[in-house]
């Protein structure tokens, strides 16, 4: 089987550097393994929102000047200053233009609320979720609060507890629909993708409008838990209509509902331009030689090949397996990449969980253009795109999605133009 591009990894960045190239006429094929780190979407993508010494980043167009002296093997550090602010307005044209609305930009970072009212810095926010410009104070004085009975993966006492704090008064009410009361029989099965598919529904959506509408009373605002807008974010138009008021969702305790249609919508656009996407297969191995990957073997393949010009491995981290963990070493189990990671195991981790983990900045390590590396020497048309890079705390920077967004582009864009020719004689 051939294509002119293999990715390998079916999440963000796999999913945004297919688009990008199928765009341009590419035929490529994405293997994926099952379910991404999507499915865990609060809701929003992250671009820069704390330097690695703590300190809070407003504007990360600005910020990225001081981040690149401090890791200089951070994936942004690698773009370079010019080259990550270009890619950053990229992504945000990237986004609008295949129908993903948006709320934000990288001129100043917002706030949306958190699954426990908290408000928390970002870049991009889905447009259906509740954001804010300023940390401290929201634009309303009223706002109710709505929780499907028997529903414990939201904690509206905790949100009104914090919306509090901020002078904003909230009611808490609780609803339910007969759908949703045979659901309940089996508490394992009220989960927010069951409760969605219940409340997408036209007639039971315009229950649920007439319940908001008649309990909301004076508050300017609804909200809810992310548990409805599974099949399109029109959903909440359409309720916003019946209500007639703002309807707005906050994030719950996964699986992500946000997460998971982003995730479909991306995999239905890259396959309506005419990409292929294997769903349930993994890339168990590859023929490399003179430092070019030539071919490519899947567990459901057996020994038929893929072959292309160019593989994007973007296999994640732990969580999907894309690095793996022995008690003496961090792999990468598909090419044996070079990882950088520290080699006393005692200085992977703290035993304060709230501090940052020595782990979580481990991954692979790539050349300044994100080409793999392997026994020393660059594998010139394997690219290393997303979660599984080098360099970069995802959680304290609060920087994952953007390194899977930007990474992902600026691969795409050196395939395309096939910059890594010009470097056919790398070797370390």
């Amino acid at each position: 089987m051939k294509f002119d591009t293999i990715i390998i990894g079916g999440g963000l960045a796999g999913l945004v550097c297919g688009i990008k190239l199928s765009q341009q006429g590419q035929r490529c094929v994405i293997i994926s393994s099952g379910q991404s780190a999507l499915h865990f979407l609060s809701g929003s993508f992250d671009l820069l929102n704390s330097l690695p010494d703590g300190t809070a980043v407003e504007n990360p167009l600005t910020a990225v000047k001081e981040l690149i002296p401090l890791e200089p093997d951070h994936p942004y550090a690698k773009l370079g200053e010019e080259r990550f602010k270009e890619r950053v307005k990229e992504a945000e044209r990237f986004f609008s233009e295949i129908g993903i609305p948006l709320k934000g930009n990288s001129d100043k970072n917002h706030y949306r609320i958190t699954p426990i009212g908290t408000l928390k810095r970002t870049w991009l926010t889905l447009s259906e979720f509740i954001t804010c410009g300023n940390e401290h104070t929201l634009p309303w004085k009223e706002i109710a609060i709505f929780n499907p009975v028997g529903f414990l993966d939201f904690y509206p006492s905790f949100v009104a507890d914090e919306l509090r704090k901020t002078g904003i008064q909230s009611g808490i009410h609780e609803f339910s629909l007969p759908e949703l009361d045979n659901l309940r029989r089996n508490p394992s099965e009220l989960r927010s993708t069951h409760i969605a598919r219940i409340l997408d529904k036209e007639n039971n959506l315009h229950s649920l409008g007439e319940i908001l509408k008649e309990k909301s009373g004076k508050a300017e605002i609804i909200i809810l838990p992310a548990c409805l807008g599974l099949s399109s974010p029109e959903v909440i138009k359409t309720l916003e209509k019946i209500v007639g008021k703002p309807v707005y969702l906050i994030p719950t305790i996964p699986p992500s509902i946000a997460g998971i249609r982003v995730q479909q919508y991306l995999k239905d656009y890259f396959q309506q331009l005419g990409g292929i996407f294997m769903m349930g297969d993994s890339v168990l191995k590859a023929d490399i030689k003179d430092n070019l990957v030539k071919k490519v073997y899947s567990y459901n393949h057996g020994d038929i090949p893929f072959e292309s010009n160019h593989v994007v491995l973007a296999t994640g981290s732990y969580f999907s397996r894309g690095l793996i963990a022995t008690r003496e070493e961090i792999l990468e189990p598909i090419f044996n990449l070079q990882v950088s990671y520290l080699k006393e195991r005692k200085d992977w981790y703290t035993e304060n969980i709230f501090e940052p983990q020595g782990y979580q900045q481990f991954g692979v390590a790539t050349t300044s253009e994100f080409q793999g590396i392997s026994n020393g020497k660059t594998i010139r048309n394997l690219f290393v795109a997303g979660a599984i890079l080098e360099g970069f705390n995802p959680i304290k920077e609060g920087s994952g999605g953007g390194v899977s967004i930007l990474s992902a582009l600026d691969i795409a864009d050196k395939i395309l133009k096939n910059e890594w020719v010009c470097n056919c004689n790398n070797t370390l």
